[in-house]
């Protein structure tokens, strides 16, 4: 999914834009990942809860990373926000809500379910749904929506992205610092992999 400019609406809705450059961080998202912190090859994903393309990634080709590379400790697949939208940057907010051990099946659910929730007539309503599901009570939703700190962090997580990487599109993954743009098949991600094992 190509990337679109954060927009100004009601104030400054992506709130980063309004705030001066270089601002740091108001809340820790922490470091959301899939696999051994100790593997030998980190891949860092940058995707968009409302992005197609993230989503069929996640779907078609994450599964067999998992079993041949994420499992077995060779790859720890890292998880960073680039939300494109609203929608999106909601969706993000809740999974961190989630909690760091939580959140990566919170985004796995949310890509599933994708055309469900980000097609529906009221998008936000559906996350809750959602969210519910996963064990978040309507109370801790509404904490998390109105969590300003934590949507600051997940836009700025999105501006850091842009900044040292020149992001134009989702998804995003950078392979030992080297960037991968679009859709990459599993053939691909073995390419970028296998020379950077241990022998």
């Amino acid at each position: 999914m190509r990337l679109l400019p954060l927009r100004l609406a009601a104030g400054c809705l992506f709130a980063l834009l309004c705030l001066a450059p270089g601002l740091a961080r108001a809340a820790d998202l922490g470091e959301p990942a899939i696999g051994d912190a100790a593997a030998p090859v980190t891949i860092i994903e940058y995707s968009s809860l409302t992005c197609p393309h993230c989503a069929a990634f996640h779907k078609d080709v994450l599964p067999e990373l998992k079993q041949r590379y994420i499992d077995t400790g060779k790859v720890r697949l890292v998880l960073r926000d680039f939300p494109l939208d609203e929608n999106a940057l909601k969706a993000a907010v809740i999974a961190h809500c989630a909690g760091p051990e939580r959140q990566p099946r919170f985004v796995e659910v949310f890509f599933a379910q994708q055309q469900n929730w980000a097609r529906a007539k009221d998008p936000i309503a559906a996350l809750r749904q959602l969210a519910r599901l996963g064990g978040l009570s309507d109370e801790q939703i509404d904490a998390c929506l109105a969590d300003k700190e934590l949507e600051t962090a997940v836009l700025q997580a999105r501006l850091d992205g842009q900044k040292q990487f020149d992001i134009k599109s989702t998804p995003t993954f950078i392979i030992d610092g080297k960037v991968h743009t679009g859709n990459q098949s599993a053939a691909d991600f073995a390419a970028a992999i296998d020379p950077l094992l241990p022998q």
